[in-house]
């Protein structure tokens, strides 16, 4: 009995707790465009290994510096013990003992060396520069890539939103009709046909909206999967679908200023760059290369009777021949003349992508006006035939048809505007700089 008295009291005072864990689980998380863009970004596994390309590319800067032009300096000590056997080195005097020791000596020293010129390691150094920035370009790309994606991903999201809200108002309109054919029935001026009919367009526009609610949630899913997210986390997007129509630009202004832009187009030439470098430095491998050496340290048989030593050279190294040279010279210049073939193609692809952005563009900012028209004329359309069988004039034959030209306008609208909207990401991402201009093409 104590036991479950104990129970009980826990579980009182416990289930304020767990009341308002479930509370605050239940609260959806409010998600932005600009919120599911950062988070793509941060989650996005393409973006992450770009990232590390930079880092290593980095690491590869450094270390081609440093065998270029930074002196090297390193230090080393030893403590020595042994004997010699003279006579194995054919020194063998009379009085001599053939083996000698054991003695000792201590060496403390530090080295250094230093290319003068190496005009090999010097342009392989500028090559991994090149390099460097092309990872860059390639890391800021991938980020211009996840930034179209996420924002499609939302507004699929958004278009199933819209659809969901549509199919919410219907299932209203057919919920009061259906309550105006009973009510007239219940008064004689309506017959059963009228009730039965509307009871079967309310059942339609319910199984509608659970389809569309259905997709709604799968849409989220989807984006919450692309952003990292825990799938279990409840989502509600706080933009809606929306029409935002934005001056169309010509295509000779917005090509060229792509071929500026785009990163991807930009990390192509600098991976030309990168060859050429490296073109040039296999050009100075029959160079000469001049390079200096010198030590200075303690040397003595004990560490106390240790004195100064040291050394300085000059070392001069030249290749008399090595066939390695033009077989490297071969594969640099077919490496050279892959990446021209792709910067032409890459740019004849940008011009395609930017008139294909264009064309849609223009032809949604027309669809969207087609559809706006047909949307009103469809509302207008079904006003007049509820006011004619609210009146008594007619059945609801004509408001149940009419109910079906609302929903087939609405769609069109809903299918209109997400193509504007998607034509604006396009030519977004055609345009190049995507993360940096995209707020001109969203109108945040």
């Amino acid at each position: 009995m104590k036991r479950t008295l104990v129970v009980l009291t826990m579980s009182a005072l416990m289930f304020p707790v767990w009341s308002g864990t479930a509370l605050a689980q239940q609260v959806p998380y409010r998600l932005s465009l600009r919120d599911a863009i950062q988070k793509g970004l941060q989650a996005n596994l393409s973006v992450l290994v770009a990232n590390t390309r930079v880092q290593e590319a980095e690491g590869t800067t450094v270390r081609r510096m440093s065998a270029a032009v930074l002196p090297r300096v390193h230090g080393s000590s030893y403590a020595n013990l042994q004997n010699r056997n003279l006579r194995a080195f054919g020194i063998s005097l009379p009085g001599m003992p053939d083996v000698v020791g054991p003695f000792s000596n201590y060496d403390f020293r530090i080295s250094a060396d230093q290319n003068i010129v190496d005009l090999q390691s010097y342009r392989n150094w500028k090559a991994s520069q090149r390099g460097l920035e092309a990872s860059k370009l390639d890391y800021q790309s991938a980020r211009d890539l996840i930034v179209s994606a996420i924002a499609n991903l939302y507004l699929d999201a958004e278009s199933a939103a819209a659809r969901a809200d549509a199919a919410q108002s219907r299932v209203d309109s057919s919920d009061a009709l259906y309550r105006l054919a009973r009510s007239k029935h219940d008064a004689g001026t309506a017959t059963g046909v009228d009730v039965l009919r509307s009871q079967v367009q309310l059942a339609n526009d319910k199984q509608a909206l659970l389809v569309a609610r259905n997709h709604y949630k799968q849409a989220l899913l989807v984006l919450a999967r692309n952003l990292g997210m825990n799938p279990a986390t409840p989502l509600e997007l706080s933009e809606t679908l929306t029409y935002e129509p934005m001056p169309v630009p010509s295509p000779e202004t917005v090509v060229p200023s792509a071929l500026v832009a785009r990163d991807d187009y930009l990390a192509l030439a600098k991976q030309r760059e990168q060859l050429m470098e490296q073109q040039r430095a296999s050009h100075a491998r029959y160079l000469p290369k001049l390079s200096v050496f010198g030590n200075y340290g303690a040397l003595g048989r004990s560490i106390g009777s240790a004195t100064g030593t040291g050394v300085i050279q000059a070392q001069l190294d030249f290749d008399l021949l090595n066939r390695d040279r033009n077989g490297e010279a071969q594969e640099i210049a077919g490496r050279i003349r892959r990446v021209d073939d792709q910067i032409a193609d890459f740019r004849r692809g940008i011009e395609v992508e930017v008139r294909q952005a264009l064309l849609n563009l223009e032809s949604a900012s027309e669809q969207v006006a087609v559809a706006q028209s047909g949307l009103d004329l469809a509302q207008r359309e079904l006003k007049l035939a509820q006011d004619r069988f609210q009146s008594g004039v007619t059945n609801n034959v004509e408001v149940v048809t009419a109910q079906d030209e609302l929903a087939r306008a609405q769609e069109n609208h809903i299918l209109a505007v997400s193509n504007y909207v998607e034509a604006k990401f396009a030519l977004a991402r055609a345009a190049g700089a995507t993360e940096k201009n995209f707020d001109q093409y969203t109108g945040h």
